[in-house]
């Protein structure tokens, strides 16, 4: 007698990931264009997230076809690849082929390309652990010969994400470091004592003053000083107030007439509650939901144990940056920098996340090619 199977991941799902990944894409561009249509280089910015979403759907079909293994094999690579273009960044014989705006040096700037490291990171880093966790097995419970040289790995990746200066990105990185390793079966106790640390750290740099310690008490007193630190955030919440339940019409708003901040990017989730209303805003939440429910049941079914984590990465990836770019424009959290997937300007951050998506769709179907050829 053959044994049962689980309940699978059917292709219909994984293709339903992937149409609701170029749904959102396109509803980006729309976005983009609507929120900086007023600015010099809006038609420059629309267009090149159209080029970056050309070229991130070209990605995305190649990755459904090929074997999800691969990331196993190149995961060392790919990472070595990562550190070398964040090290770039922080030298300063380096600056030619730089970028730095606000302050923050985080691109590689070459003659017509120009890219993000530390998006890329993102994704490397997710391969890498899942690969190295996937392989090291019930060792990961360990802490010497399990955790630590995850530890020995990643914090000076986290630390030159973060020296850009990147905090929210850098949390990041080590956030899904954590949950995979989580997953994998690494024990709560160890996290416990390296997360305590990691406070520590964060802690003393915030409290340092800066940029970062403004936004902690912008956020623990919103209504203070409001023509200076709370600016963004107040004008924010007036995006969402005025849109009302329909919103004002694509194109119609008024927080983008240079009220509102990185409208375009950091606050693009403000642009559609305006533009798009209650109805439109949620409806976003929505098609994430969906998302991350798709994600973590094709984690759930997938074929061996490196599928599992990388797609549990992948999926914690898109939620995590989705409701905590959600959650600061509502002024549920302190402001970051962490794009909307699919949707905020970002051409590095939408090519990544178009890959990512087809990496987790080759999950999906290679669980049900193996069902199929049992």
């Amino acid at each position: 007698m053959s044994r049962s199977l689980p309940a699978t991941a059917g292709p219909w799902e994984t293709r339903l990931f992937g149409i609701i990944a170029v749904v959102l894409v396109g509803f980006g561009i729309l976005a983009i264009y609507s929120a900086s249509g007023l600015r010099s280089d809006g038609t420059r910015l629309a267009l090149g997230q159209l080029y970056g979403a050309i070229l991130g759907i070209a990605l995305m079909l190649v990755a459904t076809r090929i074997d999800y293994h691969l990331w196993r094999r190149i995961a060392w690579p790919l990472l070595s690849l990562v550190a070398l273009l964040l090290l770039i960044l922080l030298l300063p014989f380096a600056g030619f082929m730089t970028l730095t705006l606000n302050d923050s040096t985080r691109w590689i700037s070459l003659p017509h390309v120009r890219f993000q490291p530390s998006e890329l990171a993102k994704f490397a880093v997710i391969a890498w652990t899942a690969m190295l966790a996937a392989k090291k097995g019930a060792t990961v419970r360990e802490f010497k010969r399990g955790l630590l040289p995850f530890i020995v790995i990643l914090a000076p990746l986290c630390l030159m994400v973060w020296g850009e200066p990147d905090f929210s990105t850098a949390c990041l990185l080590a956030l899904l470091a954590g949950v995979i390793l989580f997953t994998a079966g690494a024990k709560i106790g160890h996290f416990l004592v390296v997360g305590l640390a990691v406070i520590a750290l964060a802690g003393t740099d915030i409290l340092r003053g800066g940029y970062r310690f403004q936004r902690v008490l912008t956020f623990l007193s919103p209504g203070e000083d409001p023509m200076r630190s709370s600016w963004q955030i107040r004008q924010s919440l007036l995006g969402f107030g005025s849109g009302g339940l329909f919103g004002a019409g694509f194109g119609k708003g008024s927080q983008k007439l240079g009220y509102l901040p990185e409208a375009h990017s950091d606050f693009i989730y403000s642009t559609v509650g305006e533009e798009w209303g209650f109805l439109g805003a949620a409806i976003i939440v929505l098609l994430y939901g969906v998302l991350i429910t798709l994600g973590f049941r094709v984690a759930r079914t997938a074929p061996d144990r490196f599928g599992m984590l990388l797609a549990t990465g992948i999926t914690v990836l898109i939620g995590i940056s989705a409701f905590t770019h959600i959650a600061v424009n509502l002024a549920l959290a302190p402001t970051t920098g962490l794009p909307l997937p699919f949707i905020s300007h970002g051409r590095t951050s939408l090519v990544v996340s178009l890959l990512a998506t087809g990496v987790l769709v080759n999950i999906g179907h290679s669980r049900f090619k193996t069902r199929k050829h049992r």
